[in-house]
């Protein structure tokens, strides 16, 4: 997790786009949100959060290949404090593996 948020930001997340897809609801919780095709728009408050992703190639280590998305965050009308709540969340429901 980070100590602070920024309106737009950028992720590569090691996922495959089905994964993504299956913990996405429970990382936004009770917010209103929307899907289209590789978009998500979820309502926090009076403002908003714009995800987008792409299907990047996949990280190739030695032999081993994982899968990756491009994720863009943008947040509107958010302030920091809730950004930083959101996030938080959002971050914990997403995180795999150990450590």
């Amino acid at each position: 997790m980070q100590s602070v948020y920024e309106e737009r930001f950028e992720r590569d997340m090691g996922c495959t786009e089905a994964d993504w897809l299956r913990w996405l609801p429970d990382a936004i919780g009770d917010r209103h949100w929307k899907r289209q095709e590789r978009t998500v728009g979820v309502r926090i408050g009076d403002g908003a959060l714009g995800l987008k992703w792409l299907v990047a190639e996949p990280r190739v280590i030695a032999q081993v290949q994982m899968p990756r998305l491009h994720v863009s965050f943008r947040f509107a009308g958010v302030d920091e404090a809730t950004r930083y709540t959101f996030m938080k969340r959002f971050d914990l429901y997403m995180q795999r593996g150990g450590g």
